[in-house]
């Protein structure tokens, strides 16, 4: 199932699980993350990616060595960013992303 086809339900549960993930990374500004979340929908996507790339970066942690797998490093920096863009979007209070 493409994520065109993937039931609304199944996207809001990944939204959920990634918005839970980015709130324990960032404890800090948990509270603030899960007033912004219920105010602003739309960055459920942002929420979804991120829940989908720590899944995937936790799988190739666990199946793969870190000299034979690039997409680690690659993982890696894709959760980081999405964090620095969820701690931008908290601490700066927009929601315009």
């Amino acid at each position: 199932m493409s994520d065109a086809e993937e039931p609304a339900s199944t996207s809001s549960r990944k939204a959920q699980r990634g918005l839970w993930r980015l709130m324990l990374k960032l404890p800090a500004i948990r509270g603030r993350l899960q007033v912004i979340a219920a105010q602003s929908p739309h960055l459920n996507g942002m929420f979804e990616a991120y829940e989908e790339a720590y899944v995937t970066l936790q799988r190739f942690q666990k199946e793969r060595d870190r000299s034979d797998c690039p997409l680690i490093e690659e993982y890696e920096t894709l959760c980081s960013e999405i964090e620095s863009d969820v701690l931008s979007i908290v601490l700066g209070d927009t929601t315009s992303i």
